[in-house]
């Protein structure tokens, strides 16, 4: 078959989870080619910052700063407020002088070495576009994928190209659809789906208007409004002139979203406003659904869902974007190891088992703190604290584990390894103890006179990281390498390894003892632990190796 185009990896959809895709492919030296069918980035502000784990992704890839530049206008809020009004609820405030304090901020430190940042998705969304043109991407705007079909040796896609009409023909060893809440592959595919289905109606107004005597040291997050004549939820962009509210509107009593033109919303506006004046100058109207839809399969032969076409959530919990973007580093990696041939096409499997859980969860924890119209709640009951309750384990991105085929089992008897556990936020809240399956532990350390974290020895291939008397682990790695054919790194901690720490802090962290080692895979994951010193290291860290990239 004759087609235009040739590409490892082809990425429907150029939003912030497909452009993430791209960079993340880049990373790892895979050539991709993005269609996007809109003729630019979101226009709506939709996510409104990125949480630590995304941070920490975009932090090994070098853009922390320039995402963290992008979303500069933008001050950290908080306050979830409830009322007949926005000026009803905020002139009951009391004024403060000064920044506010997130609570419990500084126990992020000990978790991640990046913090999360408040950016919204039509700021980040250009940020990616640039760094991941700057880094060979292909992203073509305006085009529209007409068509997939796949065979055991690839994926052909036809595309329409649609400002000019014309078509071509793209052919791609794997493509990955990020195609949207909606997605159109996943429907094609007819991808059965779980989950609560639609929970409410919602406009995105995006709307511009002067609340600065109002709001000055009483800047809030969100707001529900309840009366009569309107419901909804106002939601802060910078607490000054940008804002958005997501106005409820109820199909079954005969609404729609063409029933509320600019002129009808700026009416309700100024009603949930409670400020009959003010100027009110309306940028886009977005209808939406609250939704929680899940899909049961995310593999399929050679095509891969991942972000709103994988699992759809509200986003009340802060993890839609995130999680997409989780989806995608896990499935890069793998990706690349397959068509460099260092593993087998059984690690894409893995996908499926790894991401399913955490997506399932998130979009659960999401729908748990919404009413019934798909909203967020706020009011002080007992469901709002539960919600938050039920939040917070994963509102920086991390407190899961992965169990796969490709995630070495050990053996944890008699105590359930418990006793290996430090007593820390990490550990305790989190699982972040060196166990197989949970994100490698962040420690502050020292390398070559510089102040790095352990996560920033990670990223590009598998690296071993071994105790302090963990000397013969670094030539088993050498043999192991050079054996699969596979670069694996190896550091080992000490006054005379390659990285310095307090003595014992990097063992209690990886729940090893200083001559164990922990093996983290190129997404910051833990494949295997050997606790002890084993009796023959080569042999031990070659199967973990072979099982953590599905080789015989």
């Amino acid at each position: 078959m004759f087609w235009d185009t040739r590409v490892p990896v082809l990425i429907i959809g150029g939003g912030i989870v497909g452009l993430s895709a791209s960079l993340c492919l880049s990373h790892h030296g895979i050539h991709s080619l993005l269609i996007e069918r809109h003729s630019g980035t979101s226009i709506h502000p939709r996510a409104r910052s990125v949480n630590a784990r995304t941070m920490e992704l975009f932090r090994r890839l070098g853009i922390e700063d320039r995402v963290r530049e992008a979303g500069a206008s933008i001050s950290a809020s908080m306050g979830m407020y409830y009322g007949h009004s926005l000026k009803e609820v905020i002139e009951s405030k009391p004024r403060q002088e000064g920044p506010r304090k997130i609570p419990l901020a500084g126990l992020a430190a000990s978790i991640s070495p990046a913090v999360g940042t408040f950016v919204t998705q039509d700021m980040i969304e250009p940020v990616l576009v640039d760094v991941a043109r700057e880094r060979g991407g292909d992203l073509r705007f305006y085009t529209e994928c007409l068509g997939v079909e796949q065979d055991g040796d690839g994926v052909t896609a036809t595309l329409k190209d649609r400002a000019s009409g014309a078509t071509s023909k793209v052919r791609a060893d794997y493509l990955i659809a990020a195609d949207g809440a909606g997605s159109p592959i996943r429907t094609r595919l007819n991808v059965p789906t779980s989950g609560r289905g639609t929970m409410g109606y919602l406009l995105n107004i995006l709307f511009h208007a002067d609340l600065r005597s109002l709001v000055q040291g009483r800047e809030f997050s969100l707001c529900m409004v309840e009366r009569p004549e309107v419901c909804g939820l106002f939601t802060s962009i910078n607490n000054s002139d940008r804002w958005v509210f997501h106005l409820s509107f109820d199909p079954s009593k005969g609404e729609k979203a063409t029933d509320f033109p600019p002129e009808k919303c700026k009416e309700l506006l100024r009603l949930a406003l409670g400020m009959p004046e003010v100027e009110i100058d309306i940028k886009s109207i977005l209808p939406w659904e609250a939704a929680v839809r899940i899909a049961e399969v995310l593999e399929h032969e050679r095509i891969f869902l991942a972000g709103d076409a994988a699992h759809q959530m509200p986003p009340w919990a802060g993890q839609g974007a995130n999680s997409g973007i989780a989806d995608v580093q896990n499935l890069a990696w793998k990706l690349a190891a397959v068509l460099k041939g260092h593993a087998s096409k059984g690690l894409l499997e893995t996908y499926d088992v790894e991401r399913i859980p955490v997506g399932r969860v998130a979009a659960e924890v999401s729908a748990s703190v919404a009413d019934d119209r798909g909203i967020i709640l706020t009011k002080r009951n007992l469901a709002f604290v539960m919600g938050l309750l039920r939040r917070a384990p994963i509102i920086s991105g991390h407190g899961y584990c992965y169990t796969s085929k490709a995630i070495c089992v050990e053996d944890t008897s008699p105590l359930g390894g418990i006793t290996w556990r430090p007593w820390s936020v990490p550990s305790l809240f989190l699982s972040i103890d060196g166990r197989p399956g949970s994100r490698a532990p962040h420690l502050w350390i020292e390398r070559q006179g510089k102040r790095v974290s352990t996560l920033d020895l990670c990223g590009k291939s598998f690296v071993l990281l071994a105790g302090a008397e963990g000397a013969p682990w670094s030539e088993a790695t050498k043999k192991v390498s050079s054996a699969l054919g596979i670069d694996v790194a190896v550091y080992c901690a000490g006054p005379k390894g390659d990285f310095v720490c307090p003595k014992g802090e990097f063992e209690s962290a990886a729940g090893i003892s200083s001559r164990g080692a922990i093996l983290v895979r190129p997404d910051d994951f833990v494949a295997w632990r050997q606790r002890r010193q084993p009796s023959d290291h080569q042999a031990e860290l070659e199967q973990a190796m072979r099982q953590a990239l599905c080789l015989p």
